[in-house]
């Protein structure tokens, strides 16, 4: 079976040009779609049965913090949905392990195609569920649709023969077979697109999988899946459960489950990967865990660096969907000598952003996640001013309506202070000096972290020592440090940033399958 899609060469998805009314008005009427469905109930799907339980939790907007988007089954009041999830994968594995490559690739082409022509509603529940401004929640929705059209043509290639070296008397060949039952566990904050990829490489690899999206989320999860269901994927290759820290447990633990995918903070994937290292009565593998664990991304500016790009790049990689991006800058690592040019050129393009509900095609920062986040991220400005910080720009909240907090530059930041070295996941920038391009390599790569950095210098030598030296899985040089593109720029990191898993890069389906050498006498 062989598709003209597959023959296609790969191209991402273009991103919506809203400054074209036709473009705005279609956002317009998808938002005011979504809004009347706000406060709708949703079931967990399991082998094709739609399934509700007696108790509920909502999902809220961030920008308005008493609008109830979905409602949902709190899973963790059942104990036993998450063993009849793995039960029904675990059947539908059978058969779907066995489905051509192929066949397999027409299903998530399908899905692709669905996410198109639904992508402003799409987007729009973002725009709602987890305050995306419209420009990310699009970048979401086609960064989703880009895994899609990637990993079905991956597929294609790892399913053609692979090459071996031949002897006499021999024909030898090596194929990939999927590993079995995956638990799928994405984040809230590209809610669409690393759920949908994470979800997608598995199943076309062959697996079957249980998908618990983040509470904090479970809406644009719960419109996935009804493009699954609608683009006639068996019952069973994708089981949907909600719920919160218990139903995610209790998928990692099942001596059923092969592999387990996450995407979430620190503390919590070392805890899945500590888990799924203890082998439970029952399991014959060990299982597999594909993790991508967080930041702190650091941009370097040196002093031949082109300012106003920088300044450019730096704010945009800091207060994008108001940094909370694994990718995000939150530390500007500076050359002493351009310091304060350069300080003066980011506050000032700071202070013009527009902070706001993000329904307003207007808004460029908008809501953080939940009151958690919100309390958390004023608590780390408040110790950064205690420990020798200024706050140039920023610094306060607003809660009234909902989890707002203004995009703040701290100054002054010494390295190895609270705010250089921890993950915040917020609209906040630490800014340290260096003394030269040396120390400020030196300041850079020492963090716990390994997963985006960037260096804007003119000097050639400076970018291939960065090349060498700056030991982050994804570096960028002369540019901001978000906005990695699948096939373009391969997402993983290094230490404590995950297992380098290099999502939308050619390797990545390979985490989902195993190696099979057939030999046969001739």
């Amino acid at each position: 079976m062989q598709t003209k899609r597959a023959l296609d060469e790969f191209k991402n998805e273009p991103f919506t040009d809203f400054s074209n009314e036709e473009n705005a008005t279609a956002m317009r009427d998808a938002i005011e779609k979504v809004r009347a469905e706000l406060g709708r109930e949703y079931s967990c799907v399991i082998g094709g049965e739609k399934i509700t339980l007696e108790r509920k939790f909502k999902s809220f907007n961030p920008a308005n913090k008493d609008e109830v988007v979905g409602l949902f089954p709190e899973g963790d009041t059942d104990t036993g949905l998450v063993t009849k999830a793995i039960n029904a994968a675990e059947n539908a594995f059978k058969s779907w392990s066995r489905v051509a490559a192929a066949e397999r690739a027409e299903y998530i082409f399908k899905i692709a195609d669905m996410m198109r022509r639904r992508k402003n509603e799409l987007s729009a529940v973002m725009v709602f569920e987890v305050s995306k401004t419209w420009a990310e929640a699009d970048g979401d929705t086609a960064e989703a649709i880009d895994f899609a059209e990637f990993y079905g043509r991956e597929m294609l290639r790892w399913s053609q023969k692979q090459p071996v070296t031949r002897i006499p008397g021999e024909d030898n060949s090596l194929e990939y077979i999927p590993l079995g039952v995956g638990a799928i566990i994405p984040p809230w904050n590209f809610p669409l697109a690393i759920m949908a990829g994470m979800t997608m490489a598995a199943i076309v690899a062959g697996n079957t999988v249980v998908l618990k999206p983040s509470s904090d989320s479970p809406t644009i999860a719960a419109k996935f899946m009804e493009i699954v269901e609608e683009a006639g994927l068996p019952p069973g290759v994708v089981n949907f459960v909600t719920g919160s820290s218990a139903t995610g447990e209790a998928m990692v633990t099942s001596p059923k489950t092969r592999f387990i995918s996450f995407t979430g903070t620190k503390g919590v994937g070392l805890h899945i990967n500590e888990e799924a290292a203890k082998t439970r009565d029952g399991q014959i593998w060990i299982k597999r865990v594909i993790a991508e664990m967080g930041g702190k991304d650091a941009i370097i500016v040196a002093d031949d660096a082109d300012l106003e790009s920088a300044a450019v790049g730096v704010v945009q990689s800091a207060f994008g969907f108001q940094g909370q991006k694994c990718s995000a800058c939150s530390r500007l690592i500076v050359d002493e000598k351009v310091h304060n040019d350069l300080l003066e050129k980011i506050t000032a393009r700071t202070k013009s952003l527009k902070v706001g509900d993000p329904a307003s095609g207007e808004t460029n920062v908008a809501a953080v996640i939940n009151k958690r986040s919100f309390d958390k991220t004023l608590g780390y400005i408040q110790k950064a001013v205690g420990e020798g910080g200024f706050v140039v720009t920023g610094g306060n909240g607003d809660d009234s309506a909902g989890y707002f907090i203004e995009p703040t530059i701290v100054d002054e930041v010494k390295p190895g202070a609270t705010i250089e070295q921890e993950e915040i996941f917020a609209p906040v920038l630490a800014v340290i000096k260096a003394r030269d391009f040396d120390h400020a390599l030196e300041i850079a790569n020492d963090t716990e972290f390994g997963l985006t950095g960037s260096l804007y210098s003119a000097s050639q030598e400076r970018l291939e020592r960065a090349r060498r030296e700056f030991h982050v899985g994804n570096l960028y040089l002369n540019r901001k440090c978000t906005g990695a593109l699948v096939g373009v720029h391969p997402f993983g990191g290094f230490n404590m940033s995950g297992t380098d898993s290099k999502a939308g890069g050619r390797e990545y389906l390979l985490q989902f399958m195993q190696a099979k050498s057939i030999s046969q006498k001739v």
